[in-house]
């Protein structure tokens, strides 16, 4: 018994021993977790931002202080393509929170950004980061000049130049003809021929190329649409094969005659039969080939058993499935003037009257930001509508009883410049000097951008075809799109078909539609030579008149 009362006294005493020394005790809580308060950039709290500055003061705040150790590597500060910004590090709010400032020179305009925090982050008390986050930001416009100031005719003929090379170098080493864009491989379009052809007449006038190498390159052409291209009732497809010259088409039903595409180039061609006029064999021969061309298109057989109107299409497999009517206001002016103007196969003015003009249906008459649109679609629709045709129409002067011409396109044009002024979208860039909405490249596809359909992507063509109607607004853009994007959207062939500040999107496709009117509206605006040329044409004179327009020039 009193061995038993002893061990008990013992294991009293070894009990209240460990007590002491807490090697029982419950252990301490866990350090508490820590999350992230808030995240700001310029002192604007979020985590997506956009028109940020060069030097962005990006701060991080949370609940607890941090370990400043754990805080570097957690961190990355990159571009939307992957390179890494450097940047100064430091502390506020007693280490609770972090300030995260570039380096100099490592932010770009028009350019995104994105501050990355890891989950490796922790609190000066050990406790685990939760709130792993990602700040993006897109930088303003750098308004610096990328390129050295030159006068602005100079300016112009650069821009001339460097976009007659689309045709010039890229040209099809078979046909001479013109790509559809600069990734079409075989297959080239007949109305962008029409108006590459218009570029290389502007392209020997300025001395880009010699007129003995042009008279070869349209010898080749000429040649090749006269003896292979295949043709409909004298039409051209939209597409061919620019070895073969069979017809690609254009869509399944689209497969034989396009008659507006064959317009614009027979326009080119009557422009190039005036330009090389000389006595020599080859000009002759060029000459002899174009007028073959021209007069045996059947613009009449067009009108789909004489009705008072022209089809757009026709094939003989498809025959008139595609039913489209020619119809203004738009872009196909210039189809009825050539189908006028025809030697051979001549339509009345009833067909321009009842089907283009519709009898007059095609006005508009009403206001559009303050200006008096006379014709077409509400708010103008594309700007190519008032480029295509008047590549080679003057519209100085011209009017019948629909219209001024010139009214017009100056209307056509204010009316596009004003809605991008206006920006009723709030479509980040646009401005008096980034403006111009028209048929282009978007991000994922094609589309008529205009005043009704903005999507907010400019393409540069709209502005600068525009100079002969709207200079000093074309003048502010071409400034623009060359001095302060030109970094982004001056490339080997000129200005890039399309491009989105709001989306930091730049085309890099390049299409014969919408490089060959810059080349030549410029010309027209500088010296009016296409102008001239095609309505020297004694056919076109005629045409013209018959159709009831008069001019100076008739």
């Amino acid at each position: 018994m009193q061995n038993s009362l002893v061990w008990l006294a013992f294991a009293m005493v070894a009990l209240s021993s460990c007590s002491k020394d807490g090697g029982d005790a419950a252990p301490p809580p866990p350090p508490s977790n820590l999350r992230l308060v808030s995240s700001s950039v310029n002192g604007m709290a979020g985590t997506e931002f956009s028109n940020v500055n060069f030097t962005p003061a990006i701060r991080f705040r949370f609940n607890n202080k941090v370990d400043k150790a754990t805080v570097s590597p957690a961190i990355t500060f990159s571009d939307l393509f992957g390179t890494v910004v450097s940047f100064a590090l430091s502390y506020e709010h007693n280490d609770s929170g972090i300030l995260i400032i570039p380096g100099s020179g490592q932010i770009k305009g028009l350019s995104k950004y994105s501050v990355s925090l890891a989950n490796t982050l922790k609190s000066a008390a050990g406790g685990i980061f939760t709130d792993a986050t990602t700040v993006n930001f897109q930088t303003q416009i750098d308004s610096t000049p990328k390129f050295p100031a030159i006068a602005f005719d100079s300016l112009l003929t650069l821009i001339q130049k460097q976009t007659f090379k689309y045709f010039w170098d890229f040209g099809h080493p078979t046909s001479g003809l013109a790509r559809e864009r600069n990734s079409s491989g075989d297959l080239v379009t007949s109305g962008g021929s029409g108006f590459g052809i218009m570029s290389m007449i502007v392209g020997v006038h300025r001395g880009f190329v010699s007129r003995s190498q042009s008279v070869q390159r349209m010898l080749t052409i000429t040649e090749f649409l006269r003896t292979k291209a295949q043709r409909f009732r004298g039409a051209f497809p939209h597409w061919l094969n620019g070895i073969t010259g069979q017809v690609i088409p254009f869509s399944p039903n689209d497969n034989g005659a396009d008659l507006v595409e064959t317009s614009f180039l027979a326009m080119g061609l009557i422009a190039a039969r005036q330009y090389f006029d000389g006595a020599g064999a080859d000009e002759t021969t060029i000459r002899s080939n174009i007028n073959a061309i021209v007069n045996s298109i059947e613009w009449n057989w067009f009108r789909k058993n004489n009705e008072q109107v022209l089809h757009w299409h026709w094939s003989p497999d498809k025959d008139w499935t595609m039913n489209l009517k020619i119809q203004g206001w738009n872009e196909c002016l210039i189809t009825y003037v050539m189908a006028a103007s025809s030697q051979s196969f001549s339509i009345p003015d009833t067909v321009y009257k009842q089907g283009f003009a519709r009898n007059g249906a095609m006005r508009n008459g009403n206001s559009f930001y303050g200006v008096l649109l006379p014709l077409g679609e509400n708010m103008g629709g594309p700007l190519f509508l008032s480029h295509y045709s008047f590549m080679g129409i003057n519209p100085n002067g011209l009017s019948d009883t629909y219209a001024n011409y010139l009214v017009q396109n100056q209307a056509h044009s204010l009316i596009n410049f004003n809605h991008c002024v206006a920006n009723p979208q709030s479509r980040y860039g646009y401005s008096a000097s980034c403006w111009g909405l028209t048929a282009s490249d978007i991000p994922g596809g094609y589309t008529a951008s205009s005043p009704t359909n903005d999507l907010g992507v400019i393409a540069p063509t709209a502005a600068v075809s525009a100079l002969p109607f709207a200079p000093a607004q074309s003048k502010a853009a071409i400034e623009f799109f060359y001095y302060v994007l030109g970094d982004k959207i001056w490339k080997e062939y000129g200005f890039v078909d399309a491009f989105s500040l709001g989306q930091l999107w730049y085309a890099n496709s390049f299409l014969a539609i919408d490089q060959g009117p810059q080349v030549v509206m410029i010309e027209n605006y500088r010296s009016g030579l296409i102008w001239n040329l095609f309505t020297s044409a004694p056919e076109v004179k005629a045409g013209m008149k018959k159709l009831g327009f008069s001019a100076p020039y008739l």
